[in-house]
C-alpha cells in the first residue's frame, strides 16, 4: 500500500487548482501555486545527494515566499530531518498518514437527531464550508474555498464535500479530493463545532466522504490524521503508513 501511495500520490500529483503547477525531477517533485502553497512533496535522496538537492530547492523557491518540505518518516537519508533543519526549515506539527481500503471500511455513526448530511454543490455550500473551517480551525480558509470551487467545476469533478447541518446551520463538514487515474482519494478539513463534538458527526462525515469516493471507483481513502482523529479513524479501519512532518521555510 505504501509503495502504491508513493508511486500514485506523491510522484504523480497533478495540478488541481488555478495557477498551480507541478515540477518533476529525478530527485524531487515540487508543487508551486499562485494562491500561496509551495512544497516539496516527494524526494529520492541519499547521503551523497541530499545536501546538494536541498540547496537546489532553496534556490528554486527563493523569492517566492514561504514553502514547505513535506517529510515522510520513511524518507531517506535517515538524517534528512537534521539536514532540513540545518538549511533553515523548521519542523511543524507531525500528523499520521493513514489509509483504508474502502471495501473494508467500517460504517460511520448515524448523524445526531436533527442533523442532515448535505453535499456541497454550489457557491453557497462552499462559502458555508469555508466559514465552518474558519470557525473550527481559526485563520482564513478562503484559498481552500477557491480551490474547492474550481475542483467542483472541473469535468469530471476532482473533489466533493459534505456538510452536517442542524437547523440550517453547518456544524461539521469536510471535503474529499478525487485523484483521477489513481486508486487513492483523500479526505481533508474534517472539523466539528465544539458544542457538537462527541455526537458521532466526525465519523458520519468521514463515512459520507468515503461513500462519495467509493461511488467514483476509488480503492483507497487516505488522510493526514491529527492525534485527536487518529483513534476514531483506526476504529473505522484506517491503518498507519507513516508520520508526516511539514518542514517550513519562511522564504526570502
Amino acid at each position: 500500500m505504501r509503495s502504491a501511495y508513493d508511486r500514485q500520490v506523491r510522484r504523480r500529483i497533478c495540478p488541481d487548482q488555478p495557477g498551480e503547477r507541478v515540477e518533476r525531477g529525478p530527485s524531487v517533485v515540487r508543487v508551486l501555486g499562485d494562491d500561496g502553497w509551495r512544497a516539496v512533496l516527494w524526494s529520492d535522496l541519499d547521503d551523497a545527494t541530499a545536501d546538494q538537492v536541498i540547496t537546489e530547492q532553496l534556490d528554486r523557491f527563493s523569492g517566492l515566499g514561504a514553502w514547505e518540505w513535506k517529510l515522510h518518516s520513511y524518507d531517506q537519508p535517515r538524517d534528512l530531518p537534521q539536514r532540513l533543519a540545518a538549511a533553515g526549515l523548521a519542523a511543524g506539527q507531525p500528523e499520521t498518514l493513514m489509509v483504508a481500503e474502502l471495501d473494508a471500511l467500517a460504517p460511520g455513526a448515524r448523524a445526531a437527531d436533527g442533523v442532515l448530511l448535505v453535499p456541497v454543490v454550489d457557491d453557497g455550500g462552499v462559502d458555508a464550508l469555508v466559514g465552518l473551517h474558519d470557525e473550527v480551525f481559526g485563520g482564513d480558509h478562503s484559498a481552500v474555498g477557491r480551490a474547492l470551487l474550481a475542483q467542483l467545476r472541473a469535468t469530471p469533478p476532482t473533489a466533493a464535500a459534505v456538510l452536517a447541518v442542524a437547523d440550517g446551520v453547518p456544524v461539521s463538514g469536510g471535503r474529499v479530493e478525487l485523484a483521477r487515474g489513481t486508486d487513492f482519494a483523500s479526505i481533508w478539513g474534517g472539523g466539528t463545532l465544539p458544542a457538537w463534538r462527541g455526537r458521532g458527526l466526525f465519523r458520519a462525515v468521514v463515512a459520507s466522504r468515503a461513500a462519495l469516493a467509493a461511488a467514483e471507483g476509488f480503492r483507497f481513502l487516505q488522510v493526514d490524521a491529527t492525534a485527536a482523529s487518529r483513534p476514531i479513524l483506526a476504529r473505522m479501519g484506517f491503518v498507519e503508513l507513516a508520520t508526516t512532518t511539514p518542514y517550513v521555510h519562511p522564504g526570502g
